[in-house]
C-alpha cells in the first residue's frame, strides 16, 4: 500500500505549482483591473433627513425610543421611495434606462439608520452633480410629502371638529328656542298665584265649616235638652244648608287646586327637561369649543415633522466600480480557485494509484480453486 497522502505533502505538492497559480492570479487581477476601467463610473450622493417627535410631546417620552417606535418610523421610507415621486424626479432629471421601476432599483436606495431617526436617501448616477441634485429634491419632496399628509389630516380633523361644534350649537339653539316657548306659551307664575289663592280660601272655607260644625252641634244639644221652638229647627235646618254649601265649595275648590296642581306640575317637569337640556347642551358645546380650539392650535405638529439635516455633497470619488475592492475579490478568486483545482487533482491521483497498487497486487482465482 502507498503511504496516506497528507496535509504536509499536498502543501509541497501545491508549492511546486506555485507558477500556475501565480499566473492565475495574475490574469484575474488583470481582468478585474482592465474590467473596472471599463465600466463607467458612477457617483452616489446621500441627503439626510431627521425625524423628529410631534411638538407637543412629552421630552421625555420622545427620548424614550423604543424598538417599535423605530420600527414604525420605516413607514417614512415610504414616502421617499414612492414610484409616483421617482417618476417625477426622473422627468425633471431626465433619467433614462429601461422600466422605472428597475431604473429606481439601480438609482435610489432609501433606508433608516439603525437604531436612529435618520433617514437616508442616495441616489447613484454617472454625473455627481446630478446625483446631488437628485438626492437633495427627494429629500425635500418628501418633507413637503410629509408635511402636505400632516397638514391634510389636520384639516381633515379641524374639519370634522367643526361639523361637529355646528351641530351641537345647533341643537342647544333648539333647546333654547323651545325654551322660550315653554316660558311664553306655558307661564307658571299664574298658577303658583292661584294655588296660593285657593290655599287661602281653602283655609277659609275649612274655618267656616268648623264655625258651622260647632254651630250645628250647639244646636242639637239645646234641642235634645227640650228646646223645641220652630226658631230652633230653623237655624238647624239652615246651618245644615250652609255646612253642605260650604262642602259642595270646598271639594270644587279642591278639583281646581289639583287641576291647577297638575298643570303646574307638568310645566314645571317640562322646564325641568329643558333646563337640563340647555345645561347639557351649553356643557357639550364648550367641550368642542374646546377641542376646536386645541385642534387649532396644534396644527401641524401633531405628528412626526421631517426636516432635512444634509443635503449632501457632489461626491468626489465614484461609489462604482470600487477597483481596490474588485482586485482583492479577483485576487482571492486567482488563488482559491487554482489552488483548490491542484488539491483535489492530487487528491484524486492519490486515490487511483492507490486502488491500481491494490488491484495489481491481489491474486486472480481460477475456476479450479
Amino acid at each position: 500500500m502507498v503511504e496516506s497522502f497528507d496535509s504536509y505533502r499536498y502543501i509541497r505538492y501545491v508549492q511546486s505549482c506555485w507558477r500556475q497559480i501565480a499566473a492565475s492570479a495574475a490574469i484575474a487581477v488583470a481582468l478585474a483591473f482592465g474590467i473596472s476601467l471599463a465600466l463607467p463610473a458612477r457617483y452616489t450622493a446621500t441627503a439626510r433627513i431627521v425625524i423628529q417627535p410631534p411638538a407637543g410631546s412629552d421630552v421625555r417620552t420622545a427620548m424614550a425610543v423604543s424598538p417599535i417606535y423605530l420600527e414604525s418610523l420605516k413607514t417614512y421610507e415610504e414616502f421617499a421611495d414612492g414610484d409616483s415621486l421617482f417618476q417625477k424626479a426622473a422627468q425633471q432629471f431626465q433619467l433614462s434606462g429601461g422600466p422605472i421601476e428597475s431604473l429606481k432599483r439601480r438609482v435610489l436606495r432609501v433606508q433608516i439608520v439603525r437604531n436612529t431617526r435618520i433617514m437616508e436617501i442616495s441616489a447613484t448616477l454617472a454625473d455627481p452633480r446630478k446625483a446631488q441634485a437628485l438626492a437633495k429634491f427627494l429629500a425635500d419632496a418628501t418633507v413637503d410629502l410629509n408635511r402636505a399628509s400632516s397638514s391634510e389630516s389636520d384639516q381633515e380633523l379641524l374639519a370634522g371638529l367643526e361639523q361637529q361644534e355646528r351641530g351641537v350649537r345647533a341643537s342647544l339653539q333648539q333647546t333654547e328656542a323651545a325654551w322660550s316657548a315653554a316660558v311664553s306659551r306655558e307661564p307658571t307664575a299664574g298658577l303658583e298665584a292661584a294655588l296660593e289663592e285657593g290655599a287661602a280660601q281653602r283655609s277659609t272655607l275649612e274655618e267656616q265649616i268648623e264655625s258651622v260644625e260647632v254651630e250645628i252641634a250647639g244646636l242639637e244639644e239645646r234641642i235634645k235638652a227640650g228646646d223645641q221652638g220652630g226658631e230652633m229647627a230653623k237655624e238647624l235646618s239652615n246651618a245644615h244648608a250652609r255646612l253642605a254649601e260650604m262642602r259642595r265649595q270646598m271639594a270644587d275648590l279642591n278639583a281646581q287646586m289639583s287641576e291647577r296642581e297638575k298643570l303646574l306640575g307638568q310645566r314645571q317637569a317640562h322646564r325641568d327637561q329643558l333646563a337640563a337640556d340647555r345645561q347639557a347642551g351649553e356643557a357639550a358645546l364648550a367641550s368642542v369649543e374646546g377641542r376646536v380650539r386645541d385642534a387649532r392650535s396644534e396644527r401641524g405638529f401633531r405628528g412626526e415633522r421631517l426636516q432635512v439635516i444634509d443635503p449632501g455633497i457632489v461626491p468626489e470619488r465614484p461609489s462604482s466600480p470600487n477597483i481596490p475592492l474588485n482586485i482583492a475579490v479577483a485576487l482571492l478568486a486567482g488563488l482559491a480557485l487554482p489552488i483548490t483545482y491542484y488539491i483535489l487533482r492530487a487528491s484524486y491521483r492519490e486515490r487511483r494509484i492507490s486502488w491500481e497498487s491494490t488491484a495489481y497486487r491481489t491474486p486472480v482465482r481460477t475456476r479450479d480453486e
